[in-house]
């Protein structure tokens, strides 16, 4: 029988943009937006990665060591590869940019492993990969996904987000470490706080799935982790009140941020939000990266030739 992988001469695996929390959704919930990243995956004599920063081009690349680690997983000899990274996503953090290279660098192993793409297995391999579930989740899944871990692994489940919502990227030029942003969290919550995030999340959830803006903007008030990371964002809260005047129905730091995500009714109205977000005169951020965004319904998906 031969080797399947001695077939294959090009992998195409696309990755959606993902944002993690949604406000009240702590380390739980996470969602795929319509900003795709596109890894081609071709064999090579040797280890080659083209398209993105010379920095991230050796061994210690994201999207390479992931696939050397699946490989590994599945007792199987990897293959060196020229890997071509095609990536609209800020590096500034919060949109899950490494999330879509361990995700990409799974799905390849599997195929040149002779596997072929298995979501569920990905999904298994990526969360040990990435450590939690939150941006991996949804990048694979699409839509928005809630996820929690047990004795017998993670379990990850998928809601539809209403076409009626659109979504407001913001992106500041300028990072925010997760170690920082992890270090400010408090040890320790009141009840009242944790009954506060469990019933808001619940509503956020239903919102999103339902299109009902106004619930969301009730929904979204989060007491566990936003109220902490803010500061860490120099301009979080000019833009957050400019994108709530501009008619947005909530604003969010997506993961750990700096990028910040503000979610409106129609894409009419999240075009109003951005252009209030760039035109800003006071407190104006040179350099903001702003889109306006779709949900991402299918996840990542996987082109074998």
């Amino acid at each position: 029988m031969s080797d399947t992988r001695d077939e294959v001469r090009k992998v195409v695996v696309t990755v959606p943009a993902t944002s993690a929390n949604v406000g009240v959704g702590y380390d739980c919930l996470g969602l795929a937006l319509d900003l795709p990243a596109r890894f081609t995956f071709e064999p090579a004599r040797e280890l080659l990665i083209d398209g993105c920063e010379e920095r991230f081009r050796g061994e210690d690349n994201l999207v390479w060591t992931s696939y050397l680690e699946t490989c590994k997983n599945l007792l199987a000899k990897p293959i060196p590869l020229h890997i071509t990274i095609d990536s609209p996503i800020p590096l500034s953090g919060g949109l899950g940019s490494s999330s879509t290279c361990v995700v990409a660098g799974v799905a390849a192993a599997q195929v040149f492993c002779g596997r072929g793409y298995e979501p569920q297995s990905a999904l298994e391999a990526a969360c040990r990969i990435e450590g939690h579930p939150d941006n991996v989740a949804p990048a694979i899944m699409g839509g928005l996904v809630s996820s929690f871990a047990d004795a017998e692994g993670t379990h990850s489940i998928r809601f539809d987000i209403a076409d009626n919502l659109a979504f407001v990227v913001i992106a500041p030029p300028y990072e925010v470490r997760t170690a920082d942003a992890r270090k400010v969290m408090p040890e320790s919550v009141s009840t009242d706080v944790a009954v506060w995030q469990i019933g808001h999340a619940v509503a956020a959830v239903n919102a999103l799935e339902s299109g009902d803006a106004a619930l969301l903007a009730r929904a979204c008030q989060d007491k566990l982790h936003e109220p902490h990371r803010s500061a860490l964002i120099a301009d979080y809260e000019p833009l957050r009140r400019t994108a709530l005047a501009a008619g947005a129905a909530t604003f969010l730091i997506s993961g750990s941020g700096s990028t910040m995500l503000a979610i409106a009714d129609g894409k009419a109205a999240a075009q109003r939000v951005a252009d209030a977000v760039e035109n800003m005169v006071e407190n104006h951020v040179d350099g903001v990266w702003v889109r306006v965004l779709d949900a991402n319904a299918c996840g990542a998906t996987v082109e074998v030739a």
